[in-house]
């Protein structure tokens, strides 16, 4: 039975004002940042007034994630070995009853990290944690600080340079831990699994055994990860991190394994990707573990929706949306909204990318230069937006709250 969980994390995209009494002050207000997918820059703009627009330079292309409850965008330059932050402009003050809401213009922050490859950044707990992938180390920033535009890394130390993340969870620090074992010219090390820390990133548990780990989120009181094995499911405990392996289930199909996840702010469920071609919805406390959700073409990227956590939408290569029921694991809604994308080619081809903006979908589409508004009510397009160059990676902060 899937649970449902209150946090934080949520008001960056779902604050509602509660209280009619403010009513003549309720303020909704979502702004867009898009990167490009070849040219070093990043496009802001307002979605519902999209002619207010700003453009910020960038090393190279980039990943980006909304941190410090929207108030900031980190600016992930993995190819650049770059993490740059803008101020959102968009500050949401939660006061219990009702929310305040406060606009600007958004802007660069002068501190910029560099760094050896940089790539999984977790945001959790109040930190925000860079791990620098050929460097050996993650980067922790602390949020409120990082809100008011202080950019102050202390280094986490790991044994070993690997493709990996670092995270918060209760006391302690957990962290991907690579092999010893010497590997050929540029590969990178096997990940072994999931270890607790100290700060200092002395060792302060045993390893969880997780190969190939990859794909953290949070959820509820729970951090999941993606193995070879099933997906390791763990929580803060009483002398140290809890850990409990979730074989994948022998109904599902044979050698195929999660390795992104994404974790519901309101219900303590996580959905993720399982093969090309599927979906899984993960319950880590009650049975079926795992439900699948067989797709009819290859996926191209994800999202769950904030505002109504029991669903998620799924971007296929034919340009096919639909709408994800995680109750029922299944499809409830299809509809065509961009031109097809095949999945074969590299990784990093320009392809759609999907953020929310309440009750809207903000779907890029490359191709055709614009970003497209779908409806989350019946997957109908409702505007596009043209943006220079090729749209590719996106983010959306705002919300709802009083405007004093």
């Amino acid at each position: 039975m899937l649970r449902y969980v209150t946090s934080a994390s949520a008001l960056t995209l779902t604050l509602t004002l509660a209280g009619a009494a403010w009513a003549h002050d309720d303020l909704t207000h979502f702004r867009v940042f898009v990167g490009d997918h070849t040219a070093g820059q990043i496009t802001a703009f307002d979605l519902d007034h999209p002619e207010n627009r700003w453009t910020f330079a960038t090393t190279g292309q980039v990943k980006l994630f909304p941190v410090a409850n929207g108030a900031v965008v980190a600016a992930v330059q993995s190819d650049a070995d770059t993490v740059q932050f803008l101020s959102s402009g968009i500050e949401l003050h939660a006061h219990g009853d009702h929310a305040d809401i406060k606009v600007s213009d958004p802007a660069a922050l002068d501190t910029v990290l560099t760094g050896p490859r940089p790539f999984h950044l977790v945001d959790h707990d109040g930190k925000v944690v860079i791990n620098y992938d050929r460097g050996g180390y993650a980067e922790v920033l602390d949020s409120a600080q990082l809100a008011k535009g202080q950019i102050a890394p202390v280094r986490f130390p790991q044994a070993r340079a690997h493709h990996g993340f670092v995270a918060p969870l209760g006391t302690s620090w957990l962290s991907t831990v690579a092999s010893d074992a010497p590997v050929e010219g540029n590969a990178a090390p096997p990940r072994l699994g999931l270890q607790a820390f100290n700060a200092d990133g002395t060792p302060a548990g045993d390893l969880a055994t997780c190969t190939a780990i990859h794909g953290e989120a949070f959820s509820g009181v729970y951090l999941a990860a993606g193995c070879r094995e099933g997906v390791l499911a763990v929580t803060a405990g009483a002398s140290g991190p809890d850990y409990r392996m979730l074989p994948y289930p022998a109904d599902l199909p044979e050698g195929v394994t999660t390795g992104t996840l994404l974790g519901s702010t309101a219900m303590q469920v996580f959905l993720g990707n399982h093969g090309a071609d599927g979906l899984v919805v993960v319950d880590p406390v009650d049975e079926p573990h795992f439900r699948r959700i067989a797709l009819p073409f290859r996926r191209v990227d994800f999202v769950l929706d904030p505002a109504k956590p029991a669903q998620g939408y799924v971007l296929t290569e034919d340009g096919t949306l639909h709408r994800v029921d995680l109750l029922a694991a299944e499809l409830s809604a299809s509809a065509s909204v961009t031109a097809a994308y095949s999945m074969d080619g590299h990784w990093n081809d320009p392809r759609p990318r999907l953020a929310m903006a309440g009750d809207e979908l903000i779907v890029t589409d490359p191709a055709a230069g614009l970003l497209r508004r779908i409806s989350t009510a019946d997957l109908s397009e409702i505007g596009t937006i043209a943006v220079e160059g090729i749209p590719y990676n996106v983010t959306v902060v705002g919300g709802s709250g009083v405007d004093h």
